[in-house]
């Protein structure tokens, strides 16, 4: 595979900071239009995204911001529109019984292109609390100054 073909379109930064991600799996996304040509352009946000377990057995992402296209015309898609993920039947199951726990959370990671087609990592996230979001910043702080130090020394 080409270096091309992971390419990440949009990623979601948030997550990391606020969950701990437990598991990662990989999504395909049903979209309608101008939606790909748009994604192509980079206008794609996941930052409020999340994703949740239909009562149909479908899984549905939520809160992904994906612009109209600019040379679109009036039929166009709604930006904030709920999304059906593309899964296999077994990892729904097994989604099922993780999300069921209380304060866990599926959450979209990255969008990349995938052999033409858009992907979506999800991820498997239990909510961070303040003091560990402390604990995340004093190490990577020590890391930044061990690095320092060691550049300093050669």
């Amino acid at each position: 595979m080409s270096a091309e073909a992971h390419k990440p379109i949009a990623t979601n930064r948030k997550a990391h900071r606020d969950y701990h991600v437990l598991d990662k799996l990989e999504a395909g996304i049903e979209l309608r239009g101008t939606e790909v040509k748009s994604i192509r352009q980079g206008n794609m946000n996941l930052a409020e995204g999340y994703a949740r377990l239909e009562k149909t057995g479908d899984v549905v992402l939520y809160g992904v911001h994906i612009n109209p296209y600019d040379h679109g015309n009036v039929h166009n898609h709604d930006p904030v529109r709920p999304r059906r993920l593309l899964l296999h039947r077994r990892e729904i199951k097994r989604l099922f019984g993780q999300t069921a726990i209380k304060g866990h959370a599926l959450v979209p990671l990255r969008a990349y292109f995938k052999r033409g087609r858009v992907k979506v990592e999800l991820g498997l996230c239990k909510g961070k609390q303040t003091i560990d979001k402390r604990e995340d910043i004093k190490r990577k702080t020590a890391d930044r100054e061990a690095q320092r130090a060691m550049r300093a020394r050669r």
